[in-house]
């Protein structure tokens, strides 16, 4: 696998793909503080504001005939941060993100990659975070076994995940 930098990761998730798979296996994630901070403080204003430019491409990319599908495993109960996610993502799934969750403890038989990864239809990116929750490395790869080893994990999760809208966190 090659390491990539966010730029070229944003290159590839936009351009040239039909569809983005989008597994997220923890936690919890730094870079969201800000967010976070802003949910707690029951800021509606500048939540619409962090969020707003990911909805927007949601729109477009579902308005271009992308489909974006992503699934948020997630511990129970859920934690405050799991929580604000729940409560955040609403807007994206109405733009056109497909979104389920799978609580952990229906993952425990399931093959799954060991970081973060976007599956694309000719390469697949793993996302690589350190113990203090933000980011580390960016890897690729096109190797087809892992491609194929990602996007079967990915589907296999996809059946027993619950719908956005369906999700009723314990």
């Amino acid at each position: 696998m090659e390491s990539i930098s966010a730029e070229q990761l944003g290159k590839l998730l936009w351009t040239g793909t039909s569809s983005i798979l989008k597994l997220e296996l923890r936690d919890r994630y730094a870079f969201d503080d800000d967010l976070f901070d802003a949910w707690r403080r029951g800021d509606q204003a500048a939540v619409d504001g962090f969020l707003g430019g990911w909805r927007d491409r949601m729109a477009s990319e579902a308005a271009a005939g992308r489909r974006i599908r992503r699934i948020r495993v997630v511990s129970e109960p859920l934690s405050d941060y799991q929580r604000m996610l729940v409560d955040t993502s609403g807007p994206s799934v109405d733009a056109g993100e497909e979104l389920r969750w799978l609580p952990r403890r229906l993952v425990s038989a399931l093959p799954l990659p060991g970081n973060d990864c976007f599956v694309l239809d000719d390469c697949v990116m793993f996302n690589v975070i350190g113990g203090n929750d933000e980011p580390v490395d960016i890897q690729l790869s096109r190797e087809p076994g892992v491609m194929k080893f990602c996007r079967d994990s990915f589907e296999s999760a996809w059946e027993i995940a619950t719908p956005h809208r369906e999700f009723e966190p314990a």
